[in-house]
């Protein structure tokens, strides 16, 4: 038990609590997270969140060949990969992702997906009924698994992954080459859209645009948290990726231009010299985009068709992916971006039906993306960052984006169109942040890089682009979903594939990102969050967090609890609904005066002839009694009650009763208007809520009388019943009532 120093607030403390009454409940919402919600720290992964003394990860260096004929979208590759096994265990076997087989026959996921029958369906969504009428033969088509000499090694497949047994142990320390060859078909990403490559193929002019992502055997990951991470790719769970070093050489007709992951090594062999001019302007140009191949070249190479072959050169270093695009219909754009530590590249490529709106548009939001999101985390490390120019996609990858956005064929453009293309292009590219850097696994927890991305990629375009009004990932715009059927709602922390297609946005995008807008505008303030969402992007740059990391780096650099609000917010399925359920006034009475006999301030008087059941009876009054010897116990001092009547003498008390509906523990936002005229905002901690989840009081002692108090009169807090947040009540309208009717 505390000792109260201060016996005038003792005595007020004592005739508050006898109004507001006291609850002995024991809630649960306020308990620290147990083990089985959160892992143990050990010597890898501290309490603090931090990177422990024994951290470890595993390395996997690629050297690829790729040829891709543009005749037969068939892609031909033979890889050679160097892992490094730097784990505190021996290796038998090494496992890989063939995330093509996705689209091999009667995969997985065509197996466990659902469909149904309608009456009438349009020919292109049979895709979305698993009824395969494309005759497309997909999945990886493996030639030779060897080793270093190579001597065949075994391997067996299962469905996306593929494991390599080695002949002896990989022990710690150690590292081992083997080589693979394979093929496969790319496919038409209009009618398979779940690989997030593919090609797309404009019959005006026979030209086709490449996209190539998951178009090579990938190294699977294994690390201390659970060893190899093994769930098959099921089309919505993305990737868990292993870092290291890249050199690609791919080869394509000498008229593509080539965009990918990385540093183009041999510029001389690929582009002509004037390009090369207009690239090394380009490295010295901060203002605007400079064409590296103008609009005008690339509409002429349209109509060509180049029978001679080039080999692009590509070299990435620390990445934890590669990818690339390509296509002689590209236009080219790039303007350097001037960071702190680092001056990228920032490069666009799009055909002719991107334009006027990607060269407008795309260089200078990838440039805006990259100054904010590193203005919250760290430098951009990477020598470039491009954005590709792909219908109805948003897909990224170390350096390299692919983003939708198309104007109209007569070139116009709508506000809705520019700003799904800015944001898709912020999105992606904010993704090289997280997770191509800060490198958590997607399959298991998509909010951990779709959450707080779509989180930063909001507080980008409001910075950069205002004129948008940009609202995904504000508190408001999630109360739909937060009210919604709780029989199909999964938590935040469910595995990618477990989340229904319908629920998946909210689930692992704009829930996660209100949550952390309230963390930061609410429970934290911008200081504390900034400081440290700033450390955890730091401490776990190039390496592999998990959310125990991201929840203890936040509690730790703010110095507050917060496992109130991951329970709550990302264990949970509960929704913010707090009710004003009853405001009371309260008056000292001296003796002096009849307040009941006071003339009561009317509705009508208090300027809202809608009000119900508020302050139009004016006070109730209550008395401020003489402390008794038995209220001083074994203190021989005494209070000065006059003194203690003086203080609250012509004060205003507001007990005020909220009623928490919804069940997740919530801040309170409260706005008092009061009968002047002005009006006053206060924050109470989500702590209110610790001795009772479910209903709380708390008195206020204000100098002005009070007319009127709302909750959350901004939507901050992402409540989704504002009609509840009133006082006095207001009977609901006819637009109200309707809306009730609909329902």
């Amino acid at each position: 038990m505390k000792v109260l120093h201060n016996a005038l607030g003792a005595c007020l403390l004592v005739v508050l609590a006898a109004i507001a009454g006291f609850s002995q409940e024991q809630p649960g919402k306020f308990e620290q997270l147990r083990p089985d919600e959160i892992p143990t720290p050990n010597q890898y992964r501290t309490g603090s969140g931090a990177p422990g003394p024994k951290y470890w990860q595993q390395r996997a260096d690629y050297s690829i060949e790729v040829e891709v004929n543009d005749e037969t979208q068939v892609l031909t590759g033979r890889e050679t990969i160097t892992y490094y096994n730097n784990a505190p265990e021996s290796l038998r076997y090494l496992w890989l992702q063939l995330d093509q087989n996705l689209f091999a026959k009667n995969s997985m996921a065509t197996r466990s997906t659902p469909g149904k029958v309608y009456d009438s369906l349009p020919a292109y969504f049979l895709k979305n009924s698993n009824i395969d009428v494309s005759g497309y033969e997909g999945g990886f088509r493996i030639k030779s698994v060897t080793d270093a000499s190579g001597k065949p090694l075994p391997y067996t497949i299962n469905e996306t992954m593929m494991r390599i047994d080695l002949p002896t142990p990989l022990k710690t320390g150690e590292k081992y080459s083997f080589s693979i060859a394979w093929s496969y078909q790319e496919y038409d990403r209009m009618v398979f859209s779940d690989g997030r490559g593919g090609y797309e193929y404009f019959p005006e002019d026979g030209n086709y645009v490449y996209a190539f992502a998951q178009w090579y055997p990938r190294m699977c990951v294994f690390d201390d948290y659970e060893g190899w991470q093994n769930k098959q790719f099921l089309g919505q769970g993305e990737f868990a990726l292993t870092f290291g070093n890249f050199e690609v050489k791919i080869t394509v007709p000498s008229d593509h231009i080539v965009g990918a992951t990385g540093v183009l090594q041999n510029p001389r062999e690929v582009l002509t010299r004037e390009q090369m001019e207009r690239l090394e302007k380009a490295r010295q140009t901060f203002d605007k985009p400079v064409f590296i191949v103008t609009p005008a070249e690339a509409l002429k190479k349209e109509k060509q068709r180049s029978r001679k072959k080039s080999t692009w050169v590509f070299r990435a270093e620390n990445v934890r992916d590669f990818a690339f695009a390509h296509s002689r219909k590209f236009i080219w754009d790039a303007m350097a971006v001037r960071l702190g530590s680092n001056t990228p590249l920032a490069m666009s490529l799009y055909p002719k039906e991107g334009n006027p709106l990607w060269q407008e548009h795309s260089t200078l939001a990838i440039k805006n993306a990259l100054e904010f999101y590193s203005s919250r985390t760290f430098d951009y490390p990477y020598p470039v960052a491009w954005s590709v120019h792909a219908a109805d996609i948003g897909m990224e990858y170390p350096m390299i984006c692919f983003n939708l956005g198309r104007p109209n064929p007569d070139g116009s453009y709508s506000k809705s169109t520019l700003t799904k293309m800015i944001s898709v292009i912020v999105h992606e590219v904010g993704h090289n942040f997280f997770p191509m850097i800060v490198n958590s696994d997607e399959r298991q927890w998509a909010w951990m890089d779709e959450g707080l991305n779509t989180f930063l990629e909001g507080e980008t375009i409001r910075n950069r682009y205002p004129e948008l009004d940009f609202q995904e990932g504000l508190p408001k715009s999630i109360t739909s979903y937060m009210r919604g059927d709780k029989s199909v709602m999964r938590p935040i922390m469910t595995s990618a594939d477990n989340v229904r297609d319908a629920e998946y946005g909210n689930n692992a995008y704009f829930k996660p990102a209100a949550a952390l807008t309230i963390l930061r505008e609410t429970v934290l303030g911008e200081e504390l969050f900034d400081k440290a969402f700033k450390e955890y992007a730091n401490r776990w740059a190039f390496k592999h967090p998990k959310p125990a990391d991201f929840f203890r780096t936040m509690e730790d650099v703010s110095g507050v609890d917060l496992d109130w609000f991951w329970r709550g917010w990302f264990y949970g399925t509960d929704h913010v609904d707090v009710e004003v359920a009853d405001v009371k006034w309260y008056r000292v009475d001296e003796g002096k005066q009849d307040l009941e006999s006071r003339t009561p301030k009317t509705a009508s008087s208090l300027g809202n002839a809608e009000q119900q059941g508020g302050f139009e009876d004016g006070p109730q009054p209550f008395k401020l009694l003489k402390t008794g010897p038995q209220g001083y116990g074994e203190f021989r001092s005494r209070i000065d009650d006059a003194e203690v009547l003086s203080k609250l003498r012509d004060k205003n008390l507001y007990e005020v009763k909220l009623r928490n509906v919804g069940g997740l523990v919530t801040p309170v936002i409260l706005e008092w208007t009061y009968v002047d005229g002005t009006k006053e905002t206060e924050v109470l901690p989500a702590e209110i809520w610790r001795l009772n989840p479910n209903e709380i009081t708390k008195v206020f002692v204000k100098e002005k009388e009070v007319r009127a108090l709302v909750i959350d009169p901004e939507q901050k807090l992402a409540d989704v019943n504002v009609r509840n947040n009133v006082f006095p009540k207001r009977p609901p309208s006819k637009f109200d009532q309707y809306k009730s009717q609909a329902r």
